[in-house]
Order: structure tokens, then sequence, then C-alpha cells
């Protein structure tokens, strides 16, 4: 079996982590899926927003694979193939502005938590609990984890979870900001699904140029980001679905978007 499923239906992609039996830790078979999937999520013009969850219900990703790592290490230098994790991922360097929604059904750890922070909303089950414990093991959450988690909760708050490792519940998550909401587990999925209806409901071009603008704006100056809106908003008008929206409201009537 697969140990990481894609499915689409309609225009919504599911990127399923699919090792439930060592809590969907991410091993070379899942970082290869991963990064196929993540692509076609880019590149296919009929899918405007992913799902990225975890198989079974304990957990989204409990991090990296450490027995693969482990052995990897253990390999004579000259005599070790790629590393298992590799330098361009959703986590760093791979910029796709369609939205991804993480659904994270239980323990959300590490690398788990890293492919969590590289999704734009996140929800969680009750049951979860999220971290980056690489500390206890000596080493650091260096796939995005410092940088990812200090922009998106209070700051003293990511150092005290950056160097104690400790986990945190799903209603401490929620309390500062690291999920947008939580929800029991048999609702996760269905609560993603009718977010991303919601989105879709949109104009896709317009919901990819605002998450672009997000992210590189927020680490720019002020007046730079209001000279790339300004390009963008531009860049935008002149689509079809720019002129398809005002359209529709004139006309009444639910717009057909075309993302183009």
């Amino acid at each position: 079996m697969s140990a990481l499923i894609y499915e689409k239906k309609g225009r919504i992609a599911y990127i399923t982590l699919n090792r439930p039996e060592v809590l969907n830790a991410m091993n070379s078979e899942i970082w290869g899926a991963l990064l196929r999937a993540w692509a076609d999520v880019r590149d296919d013009p009929d899918v405007w927003v992913a799902i990225v969850t975890g198989a079974g219900n304990k957990a989204f990703c409990a991090g990296q694979d450490l027995k693969e790592l482990g052995a990897w290490l253990m390999m004579p230098h000259d005599q070790r193939p790629p590393p298992p994790i590799p330098d361009i991922s959703p986590m760093r360097g791979m910029q796709v502005w369609k939205p991804f929604i993480a659904a994270i059904n239980g323990v959300c750890a590490g690398g788990g938590l890293e492919l969590a922070m590289a999704c734009d909303i996140r929800i969680a089950a009750d049951t979860a609990r999220l971290g980056l414990a690489e500390v206890k093991r000596g080493v650091i959450p260096g796939n995005s984890g410092t940088q990812k988690l200090i922009r998106l909760v209070p700051f003293a708050k990511a150092l005290e979870m950056l160097m104690t490792g400790d986990l945190i519940d799903a209603s401490e998550a929620y309390r500062i900001q690291l999920v947008n909401r939580v929800v029991p587990l048999d609702l996760l999925i269905p609560e993603a699904e009718a977010l991303a209806s919601r989105i879709c409901k949109n104009g896709p071009v317009a919901v990819s140029a605002v998450k672009e603008l997000a992210y590189r704006g927020i680490e720019m100056r002020l007046e730079d980001g209001l000279e790339l809106e300004l390009e963008i908003s531009r860049r935008v008008g002149l689509t079809e679905d720019a002129s398809e929206g005002p359209r529709a409201f004139a006309e009444k009537r639910e717009p057909n978007w075309k993302g183009r």
C-alpha cells in the first residue's frame, strides 16, 4: 500500500500520509510522493484547494522516520544515497499559491508540525497534540520549524515550545493561534471540506493572488507591499474571472469561474 494517498474530488485535492502504524512518520517514500503531490496541485488548473491529513485517528504526522534517518546517518559519507529529507520541499522553497488546509487528526510533532505550518489554514481535532520535540533528541527542527513557528505564534510562546520540546494540546494551540479552529475528531474532515468548498466559491485567480500577496508582503516594508499589491491587482484585473465576477453580480447569478 502506498505510503501517501493522493486523490482529487471536484476542485479539491486530498493528500493523506498513510503510515498509521508508525504515526505517519515521514520516510523517503512519503517525501517523494509529497513533492509530486504538491507539484501536481500547483500545476493542475482543475485543483483549487488541497487538504492535507494523516491516516487513522492517532496522528497527523509524528515527524521524520528516525529509524530510516538513523540508518542513513550510520552509512559512510561516500556511500550515502541522497538524504531522506529533500532540500526543496513544501516546508522550504516550493512556493505554491493555491490554498492548503491541514486537517490535524492527532499527534503533530517535529516534521509533522513543519508540514502543517507549510499549509495556510490549520484545523485540529480536539485530540491533537502539537510541538517541535527535536531538542529532546539533541537536534533542531531544521526544516523551517524555528522560522515558521516564530511567525505564527507569540514569540515568547514559540521560544518556550522550541526550547522545551514539549507538545501542547489543541485548545492551547488554538489559544496561541497556531491552529484556526478545533473540532471533534469525527467532524475534522467535514470541517476541512466545508472550508475548502467555501474557498472554491471564490475566484481562484484572486484567491491565489491574495495568498501570494500575504506571504510576500509580510516580509516587505509596507511601501513595497503596497507596490506589489498594485502590480498584482493589475494582473488579476486583466483575467476573464475579473470580468465574470461583476457580470455575475449584475445578472444576479453565481459566477462561472474559469481560473484564468
